[in-house]
């Protein structure tokens, strides 16, 4: 083979490896994105469970004005379980990630939900904070 042939076949194939890793990095930052927008979709969901059961009164369940339930007798708090179903423990895992309630007062609440993609090590982390009139979500990474 002529040394313009052996260059070409280098160089095609150095273009081919630069393609391959950009296709790599490309997939994975799609991936990452996809994942953080389905925690936050699914935040957004358990944000307007949690608003509903704000608004609900005491006698079918709910928080009567308060997340944390006080205005109930007994004090009937807000849990994972009455947003999400039956759940064992404090949080709740679905195909996206895992959601636990985070502080809960008795004007807001904070649902943290995590991710099952890595960003830059660390797995996709968004919280949502609650109001009775207000959804926000921060995405923490």
């Amino acid at each position: 083979m002529g040394q313009q042939q052996l260059l070409l076949i280098i160089l095609g194939v150095i273009v081919v490896g630069i393609a391959v890793v950009v296709g790599i990095t490309m997939f994975q930052d799609n991936a990452i994105s996809a994942n953080r927008d389905a925690v936050t979709n699914d935040l957004v969901n358990l944000g307007a469970r949690a608003q509903q059961f704000y608004r609900r009164p005491c006698a079918l369940g709910g928080g009567q004005g308060d997340f944390t339930g006080s205005p109930c007798t007994p004090p009937n708090p807000l849990t994972m379980g009455k947003l999400a179903g039956p759940v064992s423990g404090t949080s709740w895992t679905n195909p996206n990630g895992s959601y636990t309630l985070g502080t809960l007062a008795a004007q807001s609440v904070e649902i943290i939900g995590t991710g099952t993609e890595k960003s830059g090590g660390n797995p996709v982390k968004v919280t949502c904070t609650v109001s009775d009139t207000s959804l926000t979500t921060h995405v923490d990474n």
